[in-house]
């Protein structure tokens, strides 16, 4: 007699429907996991507190409540605040970019602008353990100006590997990182003859080697786990 609740060998419909939610389980273990201890990677845990400094700048909101687990430089010195939904007009700016200024996916996009000085946001934390990639979704409004991905002070090179409809996707070897806590910088690095902008969004680290494809880690769990259901259920 087979145990209440499992299905039977024989009712495909049922032990698809089991092996579809034990299979949905586990991807969620396994994002959970994917970014070690770094948080607010797609910048919407956003709730910006306007704080007005003067008749020129009216949209100034607090750089904690905006971009909260960041730290927002200019210069390589940390600011209290930053701009939203506005641009600068030639200083180094760090803004929350919403829906209405076009932001890449969801609510909130950073939007890092340098010319005489550059802007930087940064955050600390554990990268995961076998991790080879780290992914990022940018638009900017000059190709080819520089923006610098650091990983602790290691300026790490990164490759476009796809478009979107307002963004390309970049990927980028970390993989010599994988399991240590460092420092992550995004910078807008000083022009001097444009205003060099750079929108980012959708940061995630990814045990692919840059060609974001499912995770080979997830995928061979899941194979597992669905060659061992259907052994289970033929011995039912």
């Amino acid at each position: 007699m087979r145990e209440s609740g499992l299905p039977a060998a024989d009712d495909p419909v049922k032990t698809t429907k089991l092996i579809t939610r034990l299979s949905a389980a586990l991807l969620t273990v396994l994002s959970a996991q994917a970014q070690g201890t770094f948080q607010n990677l797609n910048f919407e845990e956003a709730n910006p507190v306007l704080v007005v400094t003067s008749p020129y700048y009216p949209y100034d909101a607090t750089a904690a409540s905006a971009f909260p687990d960041w730290i927002v430089s200019y210069d390589g010195s940390q600011q209290s605040q930053v701009f939203y939904n506005t641009e600068s007009l030639g200083a180094a700016m760090v803004c929350l970019e919403g829906t209405a200024e076009g932001a890449i996916d969801g609510n909130y996009s950073a939007f890092l602008q340098a010319y005489f000085g550059g802007a930087s946001i940064s955050q600390t934390g554990l990268i995961p353990a076998l991790t080879q990639s780290l992914f990022f979704k940018a638009w900017t409004s000059f190709p080819g100006q520089p923006l610098e991905v650091l990983i602790g002070s290691v300026s790490v090179p990164f490759t476009a590997l796809s478009t979107g409809a307002n963004y390309t996707l970049y990927g980028a070897d970390v993989s010599e990182w994988a399991g240590q806590t460092e420092q992550m910088t995004f910078s807008a690095l000083p022009d001097y003859s444009y205003p060099n902008n750079w929108m980012i969004d959708d940061i995630s680290f990814s045990t692919n080697a840059i060609t974001p494809e499912p995770s080979i880690v997830g995928l061979t769990a899941i194979g597992g786990l669905i060659f061992g259901a259907r052994k289970w259920f033929a011995r039912r």
